[in-house]
């Protein structure tokens, strides 16, 4: 097993925080558009919608659902750490919480909200390259994709794919039952589905390799 100094690992966590961090500022800031969110947040965010909850709580619990799907998926590959995206999510649903306190403000514009949605696309693709990266706790929805990826023997790219519609499709129809209309798919949430993989692919070809050197991880 590999050692690394204390200043890789402090690296290494600052990092990962930092992206944490990020990441939930710009999933709070894909909500303040009015185009559509992201699909990963689309379930919590329309049930959220619909029945008044609070939109940090639903995302805990659709991330805590996620850790037992991810894990009846693993089987016998499962490992005790997996529980640990538990954790993870609790304490950022008390980060969407706190942003979304931060970010109370809403745009009538246009060119406004295409501004808000392009910043929070850079932020969730930055944040969450930022944190798998560091190769620490996974993000639920990241690792149930990479689940997926791997029962499927097609990798994390199309455990994405699936995991995204189903989140699209699971939030038109819980939008059209329960409201009689679609609350959280856009033109937003293609644009993210697009523009978030990109955005990553960008980041890690610019700082990926620094990133791994600071921290002992290349």
């Amino acid at each position: 097993m590999k050692k690394f100094t204390k200043t890789q690992l402090a690296w290494r966590l600052l990092i990962y925080i930092a992206g944490m961090i990020i990441l939930a500022a710009g999933i709070t800031l894909n909500t303040k558009t009015g185009l559509g969110v992201s699909p990963i947040i689309s379930i919590p965010f329309t049930i959220s919608s619909i029945w008044g909850l609070d939109f940090a709580a639903m995302t805990f619990a659709s991330y805590a659902a996620f850790v037992v799907i991810e894990i009846i998926i693993k089987g016998k590959q499962r490992t005790w750490t997996d529980l640990l995206q538990i954790p993870f999510s609790f304490v950022f649903s008390l980060l969407l919480n706190l942003f979304t306190e931060l970010f109370a403000f809403s745009f009538d514009k246009l060119w406004m909200n295409l501004l808000v949605l392009l910043t929070a696309i850079l932020a969730t693709a930055v944040g969450a390259a930022m944190m798998v990266n560091m190769k620490l706790i996974a993000n639920p929805a990241d690792a149930l994709a990479h689940a997926v990826g791997m029962a499927t023997k097609k990798g994390m790219g199309f455990g994405k794919n699936v995991i995204d519609c189903s989140s699209v499709v699971v939030s038109c129809l819980l939008g059209l039952i329960f409201a009689g209309r679609i609350t959280a798919i856009g033109v937003g949430t293609v644009v993210a589905m697009l523009g978030i993989g990109r955005t990553i692919a960008v980041f890690n070809r610019l700082f990926k390799r620094r990133m791994l050197k600071a921290t002992g991880l290349q």
